[in-house]
């Protein structure tokens, strides 16, 4: 899986898109009003108008929380070339839990339009309700490995990869270099020695939001699956019973990021959430952030002049734990039983090819694309440091759509019993094992 990963990254440069990787925020939602226009698009994208036509509305249930104000902006754009159509968004994440709230819209008969999906075994869940998308005209440009989650058995193509994204140590470089620390840490023992020097200078190391199960039960845990020699081979022994988490290398060495990050960290990480983290850092009063490059926009809001970079999540001083976890957050999926099934694809079709949503994918939500047909610009230093690491093959995967259906919330609770005191690290594992053995 990591050379597979690699080489698809590897052909990502090739092709020039990269030129030079779940959950977010608190619920929010907007309608948008009914300007009165009488007017409609055939199934092509064109327009027709006249007293007979009817205006429609697509429902987009996003859970990108952090680009909700922009996508709002990107809608308004679509509106004003296709008046006849309105977009509905409601954006739900992070505090708030997008797939809780997604299931209780289909059970209560007001199931979105458009929402996304994680693919794997979120592919497996969701299939009877999601259209098949092979023949989209954006469907060829999709990067084969950004395919990959989406693709069923029969090699149906089912959603369209929002992004790339990686995360991993965000870092203050002023601030490292204010605590002395000239060489940027790239295994546990450098990055011990860095969290020293910055409590030597009166600086907090880390902001630990691990009140937010997501963070922990999801993006960090999945660095001990990733690092595997075969990561997916690995989750398979899992589910076969021939592979176990007590005794694993990786999982062993996993304490040693835990009790690193919550010593040296903010004051109750058990109760800080991810607006709360993420300000946390942004705001200059911690150094270094657990997070992705899906913050840039709320850090840059808070902190514009902000010197940032990635630093990897180490777990031993092997030389090759100097890898940053990238790959397709979600995938943007159609309802099939839509009733404006065609407006929907219209939308998502508008989102991929017009240049109108291919600037605000870009220039605006700076996004990394997993196109390419789409050039990458208007990234940001987290932005920039994701493409440095992929083009120097410094990845390893996301591993988490993988895992049993609900896994993920259990493993941080586990986490979270550990770092309050209940139980040893030992019994920790225990738990994860348990956990999947009654889930799988």
């Amino acid at each position: 899986m990591k050379k597979f990963m690699l080489l698809c990254l590897s052909l990502l440069f090739v092709v020039g898109i990269l030129a030079a990787c779940g959950g977010e925020s608190d619920a929010s939602s907007d309608t948008k009003g009914d300007t009165g226009e009488d007017s409609a698009s055939d199934e092509s994208g064109s327009e027709t108008t006249g007293d007979e036509t009817e205006q429609i509305t697509l429902e987009f249930f996003n859970t990108k929380v952090e680009i909700h104000d922009q996508a709002l902006e990107m809608i308004e754009k679509f509106e004003e070339e296709h008046p006849n159509i309105k977009v509905e968004l409601e954006s739900v994440g992070g505090g708030a839990d997008g797939d809780a709230a997604l299931k209780a819209k289909f059970a209560s008969g007001e199931a979105p339009d458009i929402f996304t999906n994680g693919g794997y075994k979120q592919l497996d869940l969701w299939k009877e309700h999601l259209a098949d998308l092979s023949n989209e005209p954006w469907a060829e440009h999709v990067l084969p490995f950004a395919k990959e989650p989406m693709t069923d058995e029969d090699g149906k193509l089912y959603g369209r990869p929002v992004n790339l994204e990686g995360y991993g140590f965000i870092y203050n470089k002023d601030l490292f270099e204010q605590a002395g620390i000239t060489e940027a840490p790239k295994t546990i023992s450098e990055l011990e020695e860095a969290v020293e020097k910055l409590e030597a200078a009166g600086i907090t190391p880390f902001a630990a939001g691990y009140g937010e199960w997501w963070i922990i039960g999801q993006h960090l845990l999945n660095v001990p699956f990733a690092q595997q020699d075969e990561p997916a081979q690995f989750i398979q022994d899992l589910y076969d019973g021939t592979e176990t988490f007590e005794g694993n290398e990786h999982f062993e060495n996993f304490q040693k990021v835990l009790d690193l990050e919550t010593q040296y960290g903010n004051d109750n990480p058990l109760t800080t959430d991810y607006n709360t983290q993420v300000t946390l850092f942004a705001s200059g009063e911690t150094a270094m952030l657990q997070q992705g490059n899906w913050t840039e926009n709320m850090i840059y809001e808070i902190n514009p002049d902000i010197n940032m970079a990635f630093l990897p999540i180490p777990l031993s001083d092997d030389p090759d734990s100097n890898r940053i976890p990238v790959g397709v957050p979600n995938s943007y999926v159609i309802n099939k039983n839509s009733e404006h099934l065609e407006e929907a694809k219209l939308f998502l079709n508008w989102m991929t090819t017009s240049e109108t949503g291919k600037h605000y994918m870009t220039e605006v939500f700076a996004f990394i694309p997993a196109l390419d047909n789409i050039e990458p610009s208007g990234l940001g230093a987290l932005g920039k440091s994701i493409l440095e690491y992929s083009k120097e093959d410094k990845t390893i995967p996301w591993t988490w759509f993988r895992w049993p259906e609900g896994a993920n919330k259990e493993f941080a609770a586990s986490i979270q019993k550990y770092v309050t005191g209940q139980i040893e690290y030992e019994q920790v594992l225990e738990e994860f094992q348990a956990t999947w053995d009654n889930l799988k």
